[in-house]
């Protein structure tokens, strides 16, 4: 009887050191966790503005989980590549393309390979009509609000798909471009122009279920959004350990529902699927 209670004196002991010892861990660990963000352990993040929101609601989430603090920056991605090109001190680009990231690896200016994130989609939005159909975009006269091909990914889809209805430089369409595909959706959004391209995720984002046509993705190459670390970010360990976070499955899928094709292909999705079967038809 005596060694019995002995035994469980000791296994008692015992259970309540080790679950001293895991908190004291936790403890230190968080500490840790806070100490770090204290001494200016953060991420300095440029990001097509396309992709704001989602990056936003992904980084507020990272900052809960680990305790570093995520700044983002948003313009279209022309813009953003000409920032980081000439020296501006970010840590990570999430570019709406791939083209970007591919010239700033060619020049030197990244760290390891460019890694798609999300694939775009893109829809005809015209608030006044619930229905709008291809035949109302195909015979079309006006005004249309579109981003900058030059400088915008979306802008250039936009442009295949003007060019595919022979819509592309007639003189019956005046096109309103803006720098990005968030001024090209303020344009409509504010009653200037009636109509124009602009992103799914944005038409989500903006919890708008009518008024729009979801363009098929054979009117354009795909949109395939990639993300780069920066050379000389002084960051490269929490850059990776973000880019970690963003593919893992719980977050590929709410970039899904934000309104894009998942980067990850394993998310179960046939969409991403068929889309990256799209994507290598257009290397």
């Amino acid at each position: 009887m005596m060694g019995r209670t002995l035994f469980l004196a000791i296994g008692f002991l015992s259970g309540t050191l080790l679950s001293a010892q895991a908190a004291w861990g936790k403890a230190l660990h968080g500490d840790a966790l806070h100490k770090d963000a204290r001494q200016g352990a953060a991420l300095s993040i440029a990001v097509a503005s396309n992709f704001r929101p989602v990056a936003q609601r992904l980084a507020d989430d990272f900052t809960r989980r680990t305790g570093h603090r995520v700044t983002l920056s948003s313009a279209s991605s022309g813009v953003l590549y000409n920032q980081v090109f000439y020296g501006a001190s970010y840590d990570l680009f999430f570019s709406a393309d791939r083209e970007r990231p591919r010239m700033l690896q060619e020049a030197g200016k990244v760290k390891g390979e460019p890694k798609t994130y999300a694939y775009g989609r893109l829809v005809f939005w015209q608030p006044g009509n619930p229905t709008p159909d291809y035949k109302v975009l195909s015979q079309w006269q006006g005004n249309l609000a579109m981003a900058d091909p030059g400088k915008a990914p979306y802008g250039f889809a936009a442009q295949q798909v003007l060019e595919y209805f022979d819509l592309w430089g007639k003189p019956r369409i005046e096109l309103v471009q803006g720098m990005s595909v968030q001024q090209a959706w303020q344009f409509i959004a504010t009653g200037n122009v009636r109509a124009g391209f602009v992103a799914l995720s944005q038409v989500v984002g903006g919890k708008i279920d009518s008024g729009y046509l979801l363009l098929r993705d054979e009117l354009y190459n795909p949109i395939r959004q990639n993300v780069v670390i920066i050379k000389t970010s002084k960051n490269t360990k929490l850059a990776q350990q973000f880019l970690d976070f963003i593919f893992a499955e719980p977050q590929q899928k709410i970039i899904q529902e934000a309104g894009y094709y998942p980067g990850v292909i394993n998310t179960g999705s046939r969409i991403a699927g068929k889309r990256a079967e799209l994507s290598k038809d257009n290397k």
